[in-house]
């Protein structure tokens, strides 16, 4: 099954752009994924394709017009309407591995690449299927390079793309922690050298460093994500308990 991105944007020159290259290339070559940009400005009705206008209430910049934007959405609907529909917004609920792991495994994405100071929310109560998401908590010029951070996460994670089965296994955030540190030759280098636990050839002393180094690199550079892998190890047995007294 070929996993179908159809990317809603003002600027669809800027797609298949660095996906077009490496892994991501090299399956889009193959098939494995399609990648299908869509001028926005093609569902503008009037004859200077206008897409946005000026803010009610004022206010610098241009807001993007919500029914311009819904005869975009509709026609996307229309040819993938199995896909899910994102829109790359700040004010959107952050990207996680989980999210990624779970649009990767179906049929596709559409992506609504937002412009200038933002979306009509209109659009997002006329269409609550769109779903609002952020790559982080900072502003870009436009969703575009959002959605190109999106779909790479995506199409690595496809059947075939990575070289070995289990590569995306070991990564930060698959197991709600970040990834354990990596070495390789050669085995000292201006005076530093490899763990030794790591050229031991012990592999269950190798497996539990790793494991630890995660655990301690995770909570102190985000703690944020040592609370969540602390509480979801906690919530099973908290379910157990509950389960038992019903």
């Amino acid at each position: 099954m070929t996993f179908a991105a159809r990317i809603l944007t003002l600027y669809p020159e800027m797609f298949p752009g660095p996906l077009g290259t490496s892994l991501a290339g090299r399956a889009l070559a193959e098939g494995k994924w399609s990648c299908s940009p869509i001028q926005i400005r093609d569902f503008a009705a009037d004859k200077h394709k206008s897409v946005d206008d000026t803010p009610a209430g004022g206010g610098a910049g241009m807001v993007m017009r919500a029914d311009v934007l819904a005869a975009a959405v509709d026609h996307a609907i229309a040819a993938q309407p199995t896909a899910p529909i994102l829109a790359m917004t700040p004010r959107g609920k952050p990207l996680t591995q989980a999210r990624i792991r779970h649009l990767a495994s179906g049929p596709g994405v559409t992506i609504l690449c937002g412009r200038f100071e933002g979306i009509d929310e209109r659009l997002f109560d006329a269409r609550p299927q769109i779903e609002q998401v952020s790559i982080g908590d900072f502003i870009l010029s436009g969703g575009e390079v959002a959605a190109l951070v999106l779909l790479d996460a995506c199409i690595r994670l496809l059947p075939g793309v990575m070289g070995a089965p289990l590569s995306g296994d070991d990564e930060s955030f698959e197991a709600g922690l970040l990834e354990y540190p990596h070495y390789t030759r050669p085995a000292e280098w201006e005076g530093r050298t490899i763990p030794e636990v790591l050229r031991s050839g012990d592999h269950a002393k190798i497996a539990a460093w790793r494991q630890r180094t995660a655990e301690d690199d995770t909570r102190l550079r985000r703690p944020d994500l040592w609370e969540r892998h602390i509480g979801a190890r906690v919530q099973p047995a908290s379910d157990a308990r509950r389960k038992n007294k019903d």
